[in-house]
């Protein structure tokens, strides 16, 4: 892991972070990349997200990105974020600071010009890295470059202490070491998460949710959840997590991989929850989830053991993506793979068959069209959706054969 790599990068040397640079920076003193992208920079993974650092007060960083005509938004002011926009491209800009106060949910800060100061502020160490944006040096307050190395996900300084500035460190910490854990979790780290794990009680469920879907939406989420099953981190905020929550989990994401499907975090969610739509449904709304969210968590529960055979027909009905979502969590283990592939890059057909047509054979208005549509519908599901000609003859057939039952 070499830091002067960070410099030999599109995004370190973009336009727009450049420019954004150039304008907070006044001879010796200028801002520095820090967290997220350092760190994944280093890692050499994919950087999107790029914040900054600096000494500036957020009035004096509004006023230099305005002269140098880019746009300052006052996303966070209070707590020291200007987002600047430049040439279409966001960077979030924070002044140094320090905690005043904070009651495990928001806090209350003071702006600083120690660059250590601000760093200890922050969870993890592995977070807390600093970049000089001109020749790459690597600022490292905390052994942060350390365990990025071996994997190590902890706390700066106390671990109980972190998590009481903000119960949400909790969530996150387990959902870094699922990213960069490669040891043992750390033990102080984990004592610290279960001894305050009621606290996350206190936060708002949307948070909670997020953190939980991003975490789920990871590559391999198992290690980490298994962590929080045993050390009942779920217990505040989602008692209900299936008792082979985790051999459920396991299976989906072998699945997952063997059929080369891309992670989704809704559907890991139900592998970890009973296949039972109202404590679903209970736990969505907990969570505040949105109702798309919600509807999709309760239909992927509803179907068990599909067979391949019926897998058009299913997605016909559901929708090819929750079919396919039905097929990993509910497929038997000798047929899953057969209903999943017989759904990939299908076209979900059109119903050839209009009401109006059902009426021009002879139906009169009223229920008993929409009633026949359904069971002409049906029944050309049933035959594998044939074309419009055939399609017609169910149409005539259904028709003729209700109108023969009503004269009699």
């Amino acid at each position: 892991m070499r830091p002067a790599a960070l410099i030999n990068t599109p995004w370190w040397n973009s336009a727009e972070l450049k420019a954004v640079i150039s304008a907070l920076s006044n001879g010796a003193e200028k801002p520095r990349i820090v967290g997220g992208a350092v760190r994944d920079g280093l890692l050499g993974l994919p950087v999107s997200d790029i914040d900054l650092a600096t000494t500036l007060t957020p009035d004096a960083v509004i006023r230099n990105l305005e002269a140098a005509r880019i746009k300052a938004v006052p996303t966070g002011i209070d707590h020291g974020t200007i987002t600047a926009v430049s040439s279409g491209k966001t960077f979030e800009i924070t002044t140094l600071r320090r905690d005043v106060s904070t009651d495990g949910r928001r806090a209350t800060v003071a702006f600083s010009t120690d660059w250590h100061e601000d760093a200890a502020r922050r969870d993890f160490t592995i977070n807390a890295l600093y970049a000089d944006p001109d020749t790459g040096e690597v600022f490292d307050y905390f052994g942060g470059v350390e365990d990025l190395n071996t994997g190590v996900v902890r706390f700066i300084g106390d671990a109980a202490a972190r998590i009481a500035e903000d119960h949400l460190r909790i969530l996150r910490y387990f959902r870094f070491y699922a990213r960069f854990g490669k040891s043992a979790p750390n033990l102080e780290a984990i004592t610290a998460c279960e001894a305050a794990a009621k606290s996350l009680m206190a936060l708002s469920r949307e948070r909670i949710a997020d953190e939980i879907m991003k975490l789920l939406v990871l590559p391999d989420p198992v290690k980490a959840v298994r962590l929080m099953v045993t050390h009942n981190i779920f217990a505040a905020f989602m008692p209900e997590i299936a008792s082979d929550a985790m051999g459920r989990l396991g299976r989906l994401l072998d699945r997952e991989r063997k059929a080369d499907v891309e992670p989704k975090a809704g559907r890991r969610l139900n592998a970890l929850l009973p296949d039972d739509r109202n404590v679903i449904e209970q736990v969505a709304a907990r969570l505040k989830m949105s109702n798309k969210a919600r509807v999709e968590l309760s239909e992927r529960a509803s179907v068990l053991h599909p067979g391949s055979e019926a897998a058009k027909a299913l997605g016909y009905k559901r929708g090819v993506a929750t079919a396919t979502d039905i097929f990993l969590l509910h497929g038997a283990d000798d047929d899953w793979q057969r209903g999943v592939d017989l759904l990939r890059n299908w076209s979900l057909p059109v119903f050839p068959i209009k009401g109006g047509e059902l009426v021009a054979r002879g139906l009169p208005e009223g229920p008993l069209v929409a009633e026949t549509m359904k069971i002409v519908e049906q029944i050309w599901i049933d035959e594998g959706f044939p074309a419009d000609m055939r399609a017609a003859a169910i149409a005539d057939q259904s028709v003729a054969k209700i109108l023969s039952a009503k004269n009699e």
